[in-house]
């Protein structure tokens, strides 16, 4: 008995310290992509800062790096949002 006892013991520390948060922390950042809006002001992974243009429907979104300059990014590459726009009335 004693045996299976510090395997479980240690499972269930691992789950708690390392899986639990990664799961939370996965949800957060899928919520945020699934939010964003045109004129939300992001982060890339890459380090690059831009306004998104436009939201498309297969996981794209163009993003504004300046004047006149866009680029297609996917919505997972995303890593935080500056700003937010307020959603139209």
């Amino acid at each position: 008995m004693e045996q299976l006892l510090f395997p479980v013991l240690i499972f269930g520390i691992m789950y708690f310290l390392l899986i639990r948060p990664q799961q939370k922390k996965m949800k957060a950042h899928q919520a945020m992509v699934t939010g964003l809006r045109r004129g939300d002001e992001v982060v890339t992974q890459g380090g690059l800062i831009g306004k998104v243009t436009k939201v498309k429907d297969a996981n794209e979104v163009e993003v504004e790096l300046a004047q006149g300059v866009t680029v297609r990014v996917v919505q997972s590459t995303i890593a935080q949002v500056v700003s937010k726009t307020e959603p139209a009335a």
